[in-house]
């Protein structure tokens, strides 16, 4: 395995703050945005799986693999990465077991729903902590999200930088979730913007707490249990998230066509860079 240097290490964090902070981009959609171009998200999101799963499957899998056989032994290394794989989905599966339903910050909002009447009275309360909930519930999600950008970065610049834009474009629609039940109960945009876009904030707060924590310890065998955790992280992101949101759009053909043309692009770009 290739020493890290502080210069990959800049890289991964700043492509991690990249990713997280844009909730932002999100609301400031819900704001001036005059309706949800609901065709664009679809394809986006489903853009999104699309690249993210690919990258997991083909690329990210095969390394972890890889950098365990070089230690462990390639029998013992295929199970280990095996094993890590389905427990980066666990982690996350588990995340989202304590998340309310009716609290998940996947659970989708137009921009009409900002355009429509005011929030009725009595329902500021409700709403506030609606947004509130919303906002710790993103940051959850978003922290092993930070960590798989992060690991990217730190060992592949060239793979991380459509995983980056891939968990960005994922992370557009999670902010207009924040955003507009926070506008709803208090009518200030300002408001709603800094909770949306510091709910971000737990991406590089995640890829960072990842480099304290696990740097002094990594070698071949922590690198591939932990790539092929992300793997699968990102693949369970991609399949319980990204693909039902883009659904919930109503654009179901949309959100497979752009699942196709992530694949492919992240192909291509795979083979432009060996």
């Amino acid at each position: 395995m290739e020493t890290t240097n502080l210069g990959n290490v800049f890289f991964a964090f700043g492509l991690t703050l990249f990713a997280g902070l844009s909730t932002g981009i999100g609301s400031a959609i819900a704001f001036f945005a005059r309706r949800t171009n609901t065709r664009f998200l679809a394809f986006s999101l489903g853009f999104s799986a699309g690249v993210m799963i690919y990258v997991s499957m083909t690329e990210i899998l095969t390394k972890a693999q890889a950098a365990l056989a070089e230690v462990v032994g390639e029998r013992t290394g295929a199970w280990l990465s095996v094993v890590a794989f389905f427990c980066g989905m666990v982690v996350v599966m588990l995340i989202d077991k304590f998340v309310p339903s009716y609290e998940n910050p996947h659970e989708l909002h137009r921009v009409e729903e900002i355009q429509g009447a005011a929030a009725e009275k009595g329902r500021e309360r409700a709403l506030m902590r609606m947004g509130m909930l919303t906002a710790l519930a993103i940051a959850i999600h978003n922290f092993p999200e930070g960590i798989a950008t992060f690991m990217a970065g730190l060992h592949d610049p060239h793979l991380a930088v459509p995983i980056a834009l891939a968990i960005a474009i994922h992370n557009i629609p999670e902010g207009i979730a924040v955003s507009v039940p926070v506008y709803y109960a208090t009518g200030s945009r300002a408001r709603a913007f800094r909770l949306s876009f510091l709910s971000g904030l737990a991406e590089p707060l995640g890829a960072l707490l990842a480099w304290l924590v696990l740097a002094p310890f990594l070698n071949g065998v922590l690198f591939g249990l932990i790539f092929a955790g992300v793997a699968g992280i990102m693949v369970f992101i991609s399949v319980d998230q990204l693909l039902p949101s883009a659904r919930k759009y109503g654009e179901h053909h949309v959100s497979i066509y752009g699942l196709i043309v992530g694949m492919a692009v992240m192909a291509v770009s795979l083979l432009l860079f060996l």
